[in-house]
């Protein structure tokens, strides 16, 4: 075996998921993390301000791990406000989002073809649409009632005009307070890959070929190590943008070493999508270069990803003489977090969906810390290391169909 070179300097791009909220929570969610998870196993990780010259958010991190120092470079590859502009929709908007998404699962058959992989993330998918209809029928039975009050004294004409204000109204109140429920933000995010069917909106392809623009930038400098984290539905992002880097044919051999990580991710979501031609292509392209690893973390208890699913295997596009990537893990919550750890999130949606980028109080060989900031590159960290025997490989796609046109 080689010997391990280890890494003095590192250069990370973090793809977000669909979130409308500023970059500086991701930093402040590394720092407050990242210290928890430094006492936890024994190590320094400093935070500092961006010392790059680019104009996208990002930040720096000094660690010392096993005695070895390692400088992190971290920037975020935002794309927030295309998210905002995508929410900006009114109730009625928001409704016939719904309907549309709900035909494009249901009649296209990739509800169903998902439904085989993990109930999970369908049952999740599924919430939404599921608690707005109620809140819709919620309004219609009150505003019922209250015509049927009314009625009985004014004539019918005004019954009917109190009852659609009373409607309207309650549908306005569940609106501005859906940082309750989310039902409106899962819905403006599970209907922006349905609205295209699968395909990035010219909006997004543009933001895309900035960040890898940026990629290569930094491909050409002398960091030990450039590492792309994709998180949530920032994970296919990730993975169109590294195949276009690695399509350019700008990464170099006696370059830095190349990574990719996937966190929780939902490609299926996209994949199984009629017109996710771009998607399939670059995970078939990306699943055979020899010149990057490619590591998936996922967890069964974490209801809102695709865990253990071979993105590239169930979306059928794995090639006929075999693939190099990705290697499918498991961040295992019941094993990495204490019960008492786990139970404080086990019924936190969202929090839990975050663990991934968070501290593990029993951490195994998955240590978000260490990856993004410590002296081992990826590929030497997962050097030998078998996949998750419980991985989901089986072909589920009904669309296999490839293009980047």
């Amino acid at each position: 075996m080689p010997e391990q070179k280890p890494v003095k300097r590192r250069h990370m791009f973090y793809v977000p998921g669909y979130d409308p909220v500023p970059p500086r929570r991701y930093r402040e969610l590394y720092r407050s993390e990242g210290t928890d998870q430094a006492a936890i196993s024994q190590y320094q990780l400093a935070i500092g301000p961006k010392q790059t010259e680019t104009a996208n958010y990002g930040w720096s991190v000094d660690a010392v791990i096993d005695g070895q120092q390692t400088h992190t470079d971290i920037e975020v590859l935002l794309w927030s406000d295309i998210v905002q502009d995508s929410m900006d929709r009114s109730i009625a908007g928001t409704y016939l989002l719904l309907f549309h998404t709900a035909w494009e699962y249901i009649a296209s058959g990739a509800l169903f073809r998902l439904m085989r992989l993990r109930v999970g993330p369908i049952l999740a998918a599924l919430y939404p649409i599921a608690m707005l209809l109620l809140q819709l029928i919620v309004a219609l039975i009150f505003g019922g009632a209250v015509f049927w009050l009314v009625n009985q004294q004014i004539p019918v004409i005004f019954a009917a005009a109190i009852w659609v204000s009373f409607v309207v109204l309650m549908l306005i109140w569940f609106e501005r307070n859906d940082r309750l429920l989310f039902a409106y933000y899962l819905m403006h995010d599970y209907g922006f890959s349905a609205r295209y069917q699968g395909a990035n909106p010219p909006e997004l392809e543009d933001r895309m070929a900035a960040f890898v623009e940026r990629v290569l930038q930094i491909l050409r400098s002398d960091v030990d190590e450039v590492l792309i984290v994709g998180h949530s539905s920032g994970a296919h992002l990730a993975v169109s943008i590294l195949a276009d880097v690695v399509r350019r044919g700008d990464v170099r051999p006696e370059g830095p070493e190349l990574g990719l990580v996937t966190l929780g991710q939902v490609i299926p979501m996209v994949s199984f999508l009629p017109k996710a031609d771009r998607l399939r292509a670059d995970l078939h392209f990306l699943c055979q270069q020899d010149c990057l690893t490619w590591v998936d973390v996922s967890a069964p208890g974490d209801g809102a990803n695709f865990a253990l699913c071979d993105a590239v295997s169930v979306s059928g596009v794995a090639p006929e003489n075999g693939k190099l990537h990705p290697l499918v893990l498991s961040a295992a919550f019941s094993k990495t977090l204490s019960p008492q750890a786990y139970a404080k999130i086990k019924k936190r949606f969202f929090r839990l969906h975050f663990q991934y980028l968070c501290a593990f109080d029993q951490p195994g060989d998955y240590d978000y810390f260490q990856i993004t900031s410590g002296p081992v590159t990826l590929k030497d960290r997962y050097a030998g290391r078998s996949p998750s025997p419980s991985r989901i490989e089986v072909a589920a796609n009904r669309f296999t169909s490839m293009s980047l046109a």
